[in-house]
């Protein structure tokens, strides 16, 4: 029976240095790179991270569509 308190020991001892590597990583790229999409399409609701992109996409993807208010003074 001994092997099997080693495995438990073991597992727990995995268990532990699992979560410290996890904690120890701090943010992970998907979810700074989500963040970053601040701007939503209101037509096709894709995101973008920054207005002269989101013009950009608004006047080659929706060009019959009226331009938002928020990207009147936008410079593409």
């Amino acid at each position: 029976m001994a092997r099997g308190h080693q495995k438990i020991q073991s597992q727990q001892k995995n268990a532990k240095k699992q979560a410290e590597m996890k904690k120890s990583k701090g943010h992970d790229q998907k979810m700074a790179a989500k963040a970053a999409l601040v701007f939503t399409c209101s037509i096709c609701k894709s995101q973008m991270p920054d207005p002269k992109t989101f013009k950009q996409h608004f006047e080659s993807k929706h060009p019959k569509s009226p331009l938002p208010p928020e990207l009147e003074g936008v410079e593409a």
